[in-house]
């Protein structure tokens, strides 16, 4: 593995870090409906258990509600029974064939809580990040010390990292900031 192999593939790991912190994000509740909430739900299918969304259509009917809508008539019970035994909190209600899950307005203290459930998942994005970090540069430290890279190159290579894992901190940094500014927003 060459140098540039090294911190490419940093790069790659680090985006990919970002990637699945956003998508963690996205699943931390704010005081607006948000149909990925319900992404990490599980309902009973013929005997097997399967992610709603391969179940029913969701969707946004307004800011404050999420539409759930089964594929399959005999479903919406199960459905329901699933957003209901979920840890989210959530009350849904069935409307026909529609199942309608209202978001309930979050309390201050809850908003709190949520702001440090935030902070975490930052943290440990920017856990991962350094992690990464630290093997590239033993990456290149091995290749040093099996001589085939000069210490100079090892110098730079470590600055370029470093410089990588910044930007990908300060990425991280803007996202908390952002999410814990919609949460607050009443």
């Amino acid at each position: 593995m060459s140098l540039e192999d090294i911190k490419k593939t940093s790069q790659t790991k680090m985006d990919q870090s970002i990637a699945a912190f956003k998508n963690n994000l996205t699943k931390i509740r704010t005081g607006r409906a948000n149909p990925a909430i319900l992404d990490t739900i599980q309902v009973d299918y013929y005997g097997s258990t399967v992610p709603l969304s391969q179940v029913a259509n969701v969707s946004l009917i307004d800011s404050r509600t999420i539409s759930v809508q089964p594929w399959e008539k005999g479903m919406g019970a199960k459905i329901e029974k699933a957003i209901r035994e979920s840890d989210l909190g959530l009350n849904p209600a069935s409307m026909g064939d529609l199942i309608r899950v209202p978001m309930p307005p979050m309390s201050e203290e809850r908003r709190k809580e949520m702001t440090k459930l935030v902070r975490t998942e930052g943290e440990n994005a920017k856990i991962a990040v350094r992690n990464l970090r630290r093997d590239a540069n033993e990456s290149v430290k091995k290749l040093v010390k099996d001589k085939l890279a000069s210490e100079d190159e090892q110098k730079r290579a470590e600055a370029e990292v470093q410089k990588v894992t910044d930007k990908h901190i300060a990425e991280i940094d803007h996202l908390v900031a952002a999410k814990e500014q919609e949460i607050m927003a009443v």
